[in-house]
């Protein structure tokens, strides 16, 4: 095995696991932020709040649907084309065997690299959504203790 070789198969095996850890971290997060939602609607539902807790909460709900949005379409398999499976499930036995004889893992990485930063991308920007929506219920929760009282 080539150099050269070698550094493909390490590149693209690289890539492949960063698409996985990335899906990894936006299925804990979508669950996360799944039962956060639930219980704000649990404690909102059973709670009388200030009108002020009520809009805060609302905006801070919203924040939270949004990023549930944003890792949906994180997570979103991408049927479109390319290369790999979706490919090869257009192509003829005789196409699949062509196309396995040449070496497209330069093309490959390329295209999963881009995927990977798109989805890191979505992933970074959730996060921020998600410590947004946290805080706006944490403003929500104090009017709700202060204005209760």
């Amino acid at each position: 095995m080539s150099q050269t070789d070698a550094a493909l198969s390490s590149a693209h095996a690289e890539v492949k696991a960063e698409l996985a850890r990335t899906d990894t971290k936006a299925s804990l997060l979508l669950a996360f932020t799944g039962a956060s939602l639930a219980g704000v609607w649990t404690v909102a539902s059973n709670t009388r709040l200030h009108p002020a807790a009520l809009v805060i909460g609302t905006v801070g709900v919203a924040v939270l649907l949004a990023v549930v949005a944003l890792l949906l379409r994180a997570v979103r398999p991408n049927l479109g084309g390319g290369s790999g499976f979706p490919k090869r499930a257009t192509l003829t036995p005789e196409q699949i065997r062509t196309s396995l004889a040449e070496d497209g893992r330069a093309e490959d990485i390329a295209n999963l690299s881009r995927i990977a930063v798109a989805k890191f991308a979505r992933l970074q920007c959730a996060i921020d959504l998600t410590y947004v929506g946290g805080a706006l219920l944490l403003v929500a929760a104090l009017l709700a203790v202060v204005g209760g009282a």
